[in-house]
């Protein structure tokens, strides 16, 4: 009888593992420093791998952007905007949504700044969020437009584009407004 089959399988799992801790390494080095101040030196330092490992299991920015994105995300799930569609009422709607987004953004603020931030130096991360972010940015606005009076008007989509923003919720953040507050304050301004 061949050991070979157990081999390979082994073998797997070992590449399986490198993979996770350059993964790993990565997403710690962008939630710190940001993506476009990672380097390939320090990732294969920190996941004690060399930098030909890393580049062998992820030939570019886009592969290890992926990745990390996906790694992130299953760590971090970001609010179920099914759920919001249960809430009848689209004012009450909006503010439940807010509220969980915004708190969600809050306990993640630093791995979203980084990556806003470095989305506007580094291409595959900008297309990377066109890609994944804008899609659920624009379903997250067409569940909370529903039923809405007005909400099928340029500016009424354009607001609720702004409420839903990260960038938003910052600055609300940094003028004092904890998650609720700033919450409260955006669907305020878009009942009005």
């Amino acid at each position: 009888m061949s050991t070979r089959p157990y081999r390979k399988q082994a073998r797997a799992r070992s590449q399986e593992a490198t993979r996770r801790r350059i993964v790993e390494a990565a997403v710690d080095l962008h939630g710190s420093v940001g993506p476009a101040r990672t380097t390939v030196a320090e990732i294969a330092r920190r996941a004690g791998v060399s930098r030909l490992t890393v580049y062998n299991h992820f030939p570019d920015d886009a592969a290890l952007l992926d990745a990390c994105s996906g790694h992130w995300i299953e760590r971090h799930p970001p609010p179920d905007a099914g759920a919001w569609a249960a809430v009848d009422d689209p004012g009450q709607r909006l503010r439940v949504a807010l509220e969980e987004l915004y708190a969600w953004y809050a306990a993640n603020e630093a791995m979203l700044a980084n990556s806003a931030r470095d989305a506007q130096l580094l291409p595959a991360l900008a297309e990377l969020h066109e890609r994944t972010f804008r899609p659920r940015q624009q379903a997250m606005v067409e569940l909370l437009a529903a039923g809405r009076p007005g909400a099928d008007a340029g500016e009424g989509r354009a607001l609720l584009t702004l409420c839903v923003a990260f960038e938003t919720w910052r600055t609300l953040a940094r003028a004092g407004l904890g998650p609720q507050r700033a919450a409260a304050a955006a669907a305020g301004a878009v009942d009005r």
